[in-house]
């Protein structure tokens, strides 16, 4: 489980090592530039050095992965940094001057090459130290922070509260333990390493995983504890929570089973949302990336429309409301304000005319809706500050719509899981131009989209959703 975020954090770390490498060699080469001819020889144009250049990246890549490969890991503190970094940035200096030397590639001076070498020392041993941090936060936006239960307070619980502690820096956050029956002998304290957190009491673990954001929840039991846990082992699976055992006796339904390690520890794991950390990392990076990119494209239209909203009504231009997002997790919502500025108020005095069964409130026509604010809605524009949420990671381009938190406290259970999918500007039964679905088929439709999830499918629903938004039947 720690192993994935592992690489996809050197993916990550590779990636900005090369930019570095690469702005080190720019600025070798503008030093070297600058350097007088008559005692350093002539200077080629930069088109005559390219090829050096993707040599020096890929040899350096090479490098740096052997280094990796060897200690197991990222280098911890700056001593480490720096023999990372002078081993690599030697090694690959000995090794292209030779080929330069072998070759007889005279236009290569060597000035230029210990020039190279030495701002790319420094330049990586600036980014290694200083930038650790960002490239964790990097990974933290991307992939989120995974809150998580520990059911058990046996001396293997400690162990994998121990291993989950020293995980902190991958996201993961144990927030609580609940101490299952037979788990210590009566009147023996409980383990040192599991006092600092708090304790639950079993008879309210499936209220705290209503009213609370838990992602993950480890079973550390034995055989008849565990067999006694059956009802809180299926309430985890119905809402969607990932669920690990360390135990090879375990009730399920329709979770997806696959063993993985935390350390030296063997967990089995049960989860009915996507697993593939690889793909999800994907599709959130792409979400960020082009996200930032529509921002700056629809920069003229964004301002446009902000101006026409607060000239055609009184109030704010931004309509901000609290939703719910990956796994209950609460964030503020951005969208072009479209209705009156008492809309909320006036809301009670509507629910006569909902057109929607549940939790939910719809109004083909709603009374509330300024003028502008009804063509907004037509076309979708008023969503499109939410590439603002997509930025902050609150979002994902596809996913269920985020719900209010008075519809998930109506929720029943089995709907819940779709809190267990990041919420998107798009989602299934939207790009099916399906509007006038009811409430449980709307929730069903989300739960599908979560059980097949694909890049494919995304890209299909985004395929989808663009005629719907151009012919206004979006809303």
């Amino acid at each position: 489980m720690i192993r994935r975020k592992y690489r996809i954090a050197t993916l990550i770390y590779a990636s900005l090592e090369s930019l570095v490498t690469l702005l080190s060699f720019l600025t070798a080469y503008l030093l070297r530039a600058h350097l007088p001819s008559t005692y350093f020889g002539q200077v080629f144009p930069f088109q005559s050095y390219v090829g050096l250049l993707f040599v020096i990246l890929i040899l350096w890549n090479i490098l740096l992965a052997l280094i990796r490969l060897r200690k197991q890991g990222l280098a911890q503190d700056w001593f480490e940094v720096i023999q990372e970094v002078s081993l690599t940035v030697f090694a690959g200096t000995v090794l292209i001057s030779a080929a330069i030397f072998v070759l007889k590639y005279e236009f290569i001076s060597r000035p230029f090459i210990a020039i190279f070498a030495v701002v790319n020392f420094a330049f990586l041993c600036a980014f290694r130290i200083y930038a650790k941090a960002g490239v964790s936060q990097f990974t933290h936006i991307l992939d989120g922070e995974r809150q998580v239960l520990i059911v058990g307070a046996s001396e293997k619980a400690a162990k994998v509260a121990e291993a989950l502690e020293e995980a902190r820096q991958w996201g993961y956050r144990l927030v609580g333990v609940v101490r299952a029956p037979n788990d210590t002998p009566e009147g023996q304290p409980v383990d040192s390493r599991l006092r600092s957190y708090p304790f639950i009491e079993i008879g309210r673990l499936g209220e705290v995983l209503r009213n609370h954001v838990v992602d993950e929840v480890i079973f550390v039991v034995d055989k008849e504890a565990l067999a006694r846990l059956e009802e809180i082992f299926l309430i985890c699976e119905e809402e969607g929570i990932k669920t690990r055992v360390m135990l090879s006796f375990f009730p399920h339904v329709t979770s997806k089973i696959y063993l993985e390690a935390l350390q030296d520890l063997p967990l089995l794991t049960f989860s009915t949302t996507p697993e593939n950390e690889y793909l999800l990392f994907i599709k959130n990076t792409f979400d960020v990336l082009v996200a930032a990119f529509a921002l700056a494209l629809l920069a003229p239209l964004l301002s446009s429309v902000a101006l026409l909203v607060k000239l055609t009504s009184p109030g704010p231009v931004i309509f901000k409301q609290v939703r719910c997002g990956l796994g209950g997790r609460r964030f503020v919502l951005y969208k072009f304000r479209s209705m009156i500025v008492e809309a909320e108020e006036v809301k009670s005095r509507l629910n006569h005319l909902n057109e929607r069964s549940g939790p939910v409130f719809k109004l083909s026509n709603d009374p509330r809706c300024t003028p502008i604010g009804k063509w907004l809605r037509k076309f979708s524009i008023d969503e499109l500050p939410q590439l603002v949420n997509i930025l902050k990671g609150d979002m994902s381009f596809v996913g269920p719509r985020p719900p209010i938190p008075e519809e998930v406290e109506q929720y029943e259970r089995w709907q819940r899981r779709r809190l267990r999918m990041k919420p998107g500007l798009t989602c299934l039964w939207q790009a099916q131009g399906r509007n006038d679905i009811d409430f449980d088929e709307w929730m069903k439709l989300d739960l599908q989209y979560i059980d097949t999830w694909s890049l494919l499918l995304d890209f299909k629903i985004c395929l989808r959703t663009i005629p719907i938004v151009l012919l206004g039947r979006g809303r």
